[in-house]
C-alpha cells in the first residue's frame, strides 16, 4: 500500500506562513507526506513516496535553489522517479509540481503563484483542478485555505479508493506555542471515516486555543458586559455567589478561568474580551470551577 492521495502546498506571503494539507486512503498520511520549514518552503511527497525528498528539498530551498531546480535534482537522482509525485512551494511563492509516469491514474499536478496541487489514484483530474481553484479563490488564514482546498477536492470525488486519513501543517516564524518554535498548526487525523471533516473540527479548536483573536472579534467590556461576565463567572464557580462587581477580583477570576480552560493566548489587558472567549464562557457547564 502506498499513499495515493491528493495534497495542496501553499504559502501566504503577507503572513510568512508556509504549509501542506493532504488526504488519503492510507493510514497516518501525515507521517509520510508533508514537510515544511518556516521562512524556507514546503513539500508534499506522495504516490510511492520517497520521504527522503522532504529533508533534501528543504535543504536545497534553504540554500537558495528554485523549486523547479529542486524538483529536477530530486528526480534525476532517483531511479524510482516514475512512481513519485510531489509539490514544492518556496517561501517567496515560487512553486513546482511533478507527477511520475507510473503514478496511478487519474494523476496530475497544477502549480501557480504560492501553491502546488497534485493527486493520484483520483476519480478524475478535475479533483486537482478543484484543489487549485479553491486555494486561489478562498480567503482567510493559510490553514483555512488549505483545508478548503481539501474539502473542494473531496467534493469533486477525491481519492477513488475512499478516505482514511488527513493532515495539516503550517509553519510560521515564531508561530508555535508561546513563540518558542515555528510550528503554527500541526494537526493529524490518522484513521477516520471522514478525515477532512474531522480535520476541520480540530482546526476550529486549534484556532480557539492557539490563534490570537482577530481585531474584528474584540469587544470592549462595557457596563452591560461587565455585569454579564460577573454572572457567568459566578455560574461556573469562578466567583462566589452574590458577587456583583466586575472589579480586580473578578478580572483575576476571568484570567484564572481562561488559563484553566487553555485560553491563555486570548487573555487581554486592555479592558476588552474576544467573542470566542465570551462564547466559551457562556456555554461552559455550571459550577465548572467549584
Amino acid at each position: 500500500m502506498v499513499p495515493s492521495t491528493f495534497s495542496i502546498v501553499g504559502a501566504d506571503l503577507a503572513t510568512h506562513e508556509i504549509g501542506v494539507a493532504v488526504q488519503s486512503k492510507f493510514l497516518s498520511v501525515g507521517a509520510v507526506v508533508p514537510f515544511a520549514r518556516a521562512g524556507v518552503g514546503a513539500i508534499a511527497t506522495q504516490a510511492f513516496a520517497n520521504t527522503g525528498y522532504g529533508p533534501k528539498a528543504l535543504e536545497m530551498l534553504a540554500a537558495g535553489q528554485a523549486p523547479q531546480a529542486v524538483a529536477d535534482a530530486l528526480v534525476a537522482a532517483d531511479d524510482g522517479r516514475d512512481d513519485r509525485q510531489f509539490g514544492i512551494v518556496r517561501a517567496d511563492g515560487r512553486s513546482a509540481t511533478y507527477t511520475g509516469a507510473r503514478c496511478i491514474s487519474a494523476a496530475s499536478g497544477i502549480c501557480g503563484p504560492s501553491f502546488a496541487a497534485q493527486g493520484n489514484c483520483l476519480t478524475g483530474n478535475d479533483v486537482v483542478q478543484a484543489l487549485a481553484d479553491s486555494f486561489v479563490a478562498t480567503t482567510g488564514t493559510l490553514a483555512d485555505r488549505l483545508l478548503a482546498a481539501l474539502q473542494a477536492a473531496q467534493a469533486r470525488g477525491g481519492d477513488k479508493r475512499g478516505q482514511q486519513s488527513a493532515a495539516l501543517i503550517v509553519e510560521k516564524p515564531r508561530g508555535g506555542y508561546a513563540g518558542f518554535n515555528d510550528r503554527y498548526v500541526d494537526l493529524r487525523v490518522d484513521d477516520h471515516a471522514t478525515p477532512i471533516e474531522e480535520l476541520a473540527r480540530l482546526l476550529e479548536l486549534h484556532k480557539l486555543y492557539f490563534f490570537a483573536a482577530a481585531a474584528a472579534d474584540v469587544v470592549p467590556i462595557d457596563a452591560a458586559l461587565s455585569a454579564e461576565l460577573v454572572r457567568e463567572l459566578v455560574r461556573v464557580g469562578a466567583l462566589p455567589p452574590q458577587y456583583v462587581a466586575f472589579d480586580e477580583t473578578a478580572r483575576a477570576a476571568l484570567v484564572s478561568f481562561m488559563h484553566v480552560e487553555n485560553l491563555e493566548n486570548r487573555v487581554r489587558e486592555d479592558g476588552s474580551i474576544d467573542r470566542q472567549t465570551l462564547g466559551y464562557l457562556r456555554s461552559a457547564p455550571g459550577k465548572l470551577h467549584s
